[in-house]
């Protein structure tokens, strides 16, 4: 579709849903809407049934992470209408204890997607029939692709011997911190490097 054909079509949807979209955007050759995330139900059940939209396929929906916003996640859904060959950007906005309503019963393929979500970013999908953790572990503590979610997580999991089975700890990290000399390799330390001691002594001289 064309810019032109791209921004009827937003301004389509935003006449039928008048009350559920906030706004329209056409990027990079696409139609994003932004809708209101307790109407998103309504919103892909209009974008899969209209005859002008007829976006039968929800091909991916994941989670965004803006932790200085006061609803700092986005969930965006991308659906595909292979009778329109076009494809559209749904996002709704919300926070850490605001649940978004499931779309399972608008397209089943977004069970999964959800449980996702839920697992990386800890966003809640109010009636989901089965929201649980899928891609961590049973014993995971957080959301690993919350943007505050330190690198090496909170829980380590091993295999006690003393125990014979897997057991999960606080993570410990065995090595100190260590000084790194992140100077340019052509310029000259003013200093011993560890090692050097070998090859010359601390005038100049060959080492005996």
């Amino acid at each position: 579709m064309t810019e032109k054909a791209l921004l009827d079509l937003g301004g389509a949807i935003t006449a039928s849903l008048e009350n559920e979209v906030l706004s329209t955007e056409v990027a990079f050759g696409e139609l994003t809407i932004t809708v209101r995330a307790e109407r998103i139900q309504k919103v892909l059940t209009h974008l899969r049934d209209d005859k002008e939209c007829s976006f039968k396929q929800l091909v991916d929906l994941c989670g965004a992470d803006y932790p200085d916003r006061n609803k700092r996640f986005d969930v965006v859904y991308h659906l595909i209408s292979y009778q329109l060959n076009q494809r559209i950007r749904v996002k709704v906005a919300t926070d850490e204890d605001t649940p978004v309503p499931s779309v399972v019963n608008v397209f089943p393929a977004a069970g999964w997607y959800e449980r996702e979500t839920w697992d990386m970013y800890g966003i809640f999908f109010a009636d989901h029939p089965d929201l649980r953790r899928m891609l961590t572990d049973y014993g995971f503590q957080g959301h690993p692709l919350r943007k505050d979610f330190p690198v090496s997580g909170f829980v380590e999991c091993r295999y006690s011997e003393e125990d014979k089975r897997i057991v999960y700890e606080p993570v410990k990290l065995g090595q100190e911190n260590r000084d790194f000399d992140f100077m340019s390799p052509w310029e000259t330390a003013k200093y011993v490097l560890p090692g050097d001691e070998k090859s010359e002594d601390i005038s100049g001289g060959e080492a005996k």
